[in-house]
């Protein structure tokens, strides 16, 4: 439950020292003739420390700056995120890091900057990013989790491993039908140096995590660069038949070593050495977005696929242009918590013709209205399969559990639970074994978290990760991870 808005009457108390700040109870009442019925209540005005503590960003509003930008269609933001590993046993032992990264980005309509409604469709984003390559030593990957782990890229402890130091990520065109449409944003086209990790497999949920499978990779990452460092030129379309179900296409420039830090997101020519080693990459996604009974339970129900048009070599020795994969996205909220009633202010209609009982008039009893509850057990799920004779992993599955509000007076936690399971090509093990390399069955992964909400612009978020098979052998031991994440939005 979040706090109390005008004429909202709580319903629920704070228990237990875990609260951070009271709850404050507001009544009205007032006396009319005839009848009695309740007016609007006076809200305290909140300090300016209030103000800044309460929102949504750590820097404010900039004296009213930020604002005002907005007005004129320009929104700027950022975030800083940081993360202990401590590394409590491993196939190299125990050891404890620091992982962190800063990002800006910003959004600039025209509409809104010209005050020109026809140019509302159309707006320019961007974002630069910039990631720890924590400190040099005499081997630098001695001061990485994922090194100590000695797992597979897929199941990194960390997602933040690729795409060290600055590094441009996207910068491009929105163009959006809006309300022009039978269906909001019934159009949408995007395009310039994008992201397809951010364009497709959209499961929100999924980014409270740490470990790489789930954060970022979401399998596909394992056998293709599709990552959150991946950036190159390419465009999508979505359509929008109805306000609960979805298409989507994009269209890619695949190149060789995309995601290599070297680059900082700035490889244009794609691979700059040999550009004729450049090909395409398409992705496409349909689904529907339903709200399930009374609660309204929202849902995302998705169905994709994807082309890396790159050249590999299958693990019999011959090459093959081209990937390719498909993908299942199941995500729901199960159980929502009962929902609030709000009692809507008293409005006086002052449009209202004067009778000789207008000295009785009496305003009509405040409407009572709905406001569905976000707290409550949703589940997400994604299962990914491809070709085993030149994907490593043909399977990838992941599936996790996120309960908000699940702490008495702590409504804006969260507690989470996810499991990642990937299962390494048979092709790829003979041709390991040929080489007298250990076979390699499947790695699993638990991680558990809990994400307290320290105001409206932090959180801090205790953390933990067991490893299974890091590297797919019995030959690699089990890492477990113990830590805490925090964030704070600018």
């Amino acid at each position: 439950m979040r706090k109390s808005k005008l004429n909202q009457i709580c319903l629920r108390v704070i228990v237990g020292a875990t609260a951070l700040l009271p709850l404050h109870y507001s009544t009205t009442s007032a006396l009319a003739q005839k009848a009695t019925v309740p007016t609007t209540s006076q809200k305290k005005e909140k300090s300016a420390l209030e103000e800044w503590w309460d929102g949504k960003n750590l820097t404010g509003n900039w004296f009213g700056l930020r604002d005002e930008l907005k007005d004129h269609g320009l929104s700027l933001g950022g975030k800083y995120d940081g993360a202990y590993f401590g590394v409590i046993d491993s196939q190299r032992g125990a050891r404890g890091f620091w992982d962190q990264q800063i990002s800006f980005n910003g959004n600039l309509n025209f509409g809104e900057l010209f005050d020109v409604e026809a140019l509302r469709v159309a707006s320019i984003f961007g974002e630069v990013r910039w990631r720890d390559d924590r400190p040099r030593a005499n081997d630098l990957r001695q001061v990485n989790p994922n090194y100590f782990v000695q797992g597979s890229g897929l199941f990194n402890p960390t997602a933040w491993a690729s795409g060290v130091q600055w590094r441009l990520m996207n910068f491009g065109l929105q163009l959006s039908s809006r309300d022009l449409l039978p269906v909001k944003d019934m159009l949408v086209l995007r395009g310039g140096w994008v992201q397809p990790n951010k364009d497709f497999i959209d499961q929100p949920l999924s980014k409270l995590f740490l470990n790489n499978a789930i954060q970022s990779a979401k399998g596909i990452g394992g056998n293709i660069p599709f990552s959150g460092s991946f950036s190159t030129w390419g465009g999508t379309l979505e359509i929008k038949p109805t306000d609960w179900s979805y298409t989507k296409a994009g269209l890619y420039m695949a190149y060789p070593h995309a995601t290599d830090s070297g680059n900082h997101g700035l490889a244009f020519e794609g691979f700059a050495p040999d550009t004729s080693k450049n090909g395409l990459m398409v992705m496409a996604e349909a689904g529907v977005t339903p709200k399930i009974g009374s609660a309204e339970l929202p849902g995302k129900y998705a169905f994709g696929g994807y082309y890396w048009g790159n050249e590999r070599r299958s693990w019999n020795g011959t090459y093959n242009w081209g990937q390719y994969g498909f993908y299942w996205q199941l995500d729901q909220m199960l159980y929502r918590e009962p929902s609030h009633v709000v009692h809507e202010p008293v409005v006086h209609d002052k449009s209202a013709k004067a009778t000789k009982h207008s000295k009785d008039y009496v305003p009509s009893a405040p409407k009572k209205k709905e406001k569905k509850n976000d707290q409550g057990l949703s589940i997400f799920n994604l299962i990914t399969f491809a070709p085993k004779y030149n994907n490593t992993y043909p399977l990838y599955f992941h599936s996790g559990l996120v309960y908000k509000g699940l702490i008495p007076g702590r409504d804006d936690d969260q507690a989470l639970f996810a499991l990642a399971y990937g299962n390494y090509s048979y092709l790829s093990n003979l041709a390991r074994r040929q080489r007298g390399r250990a076979w390699q069955d499947y790695t699993m992964l638990l991680e558990w978290g809990y994400r307290i909400k320290i105001n409206g612009w932090a959180f801090l978020q205790p953390f933990a990760q067991y490893v299974i098979r890091p590297n797919g052998t019995d030959n690699v031991e089990n890492g477990a991870i113990l830590g805490f994440y925090t964030g704070v939005t600018f």
